[in-house]
């Protein structure tokens, strides 16, 4: 089973991942790390690190960034082409680095949650 940690209280991130559940199967197993101690001792990350990135752990392994997106889309039949597209070393060169930006803007507006 892959789990994937996302922040649900990002209304990006949450309606992004609420997409993809509705396309998925038992197989992924969604992990909210907002207020989630579980989450940080089940990745041994910090609630920033959580923050800033999504993470995904599959076979025992945490993957985070936008490596994580190739997992999920590897597991979700729908979305099965875009793993083959972007797993390809150049192409993932440029989603890594689109989903680096996306996700520290995402991070700082989001970084509030770190002061509770």
């Amino acid at each position: 089973m892959v789990k994937v940690f996302f922040n649900n209280s990002c209304n990006i991130c949450r309606t992004e991942i609420n997409h993809y559940k509705k396309h998925s199967n038992d197989n992924i197993s969604w992990i909210d790390v907002t207020n989630n101690n579980e989450a940080q001792n089940i990745t041994s990350k910090s609630f920033r690190e959580l923050l800033r990135r999504m993470h995904v752990i599959e076979d025992g392994k945490v993957i985070d960034g936008a490596e994580s997106f190739l997992i999920i889309w590897k597991n979700i039949p729908k979305y099965n082409f875009l793993y083959k597209i972007f797993k390809i070393k150049p192409l993932f060169f440029f989603l890594n680095i689109f989903y680096e930006i996306a996700a520290y803007f995402l991070f700082l507006k989001n970084k509030h949650l770190l002061k509770k």
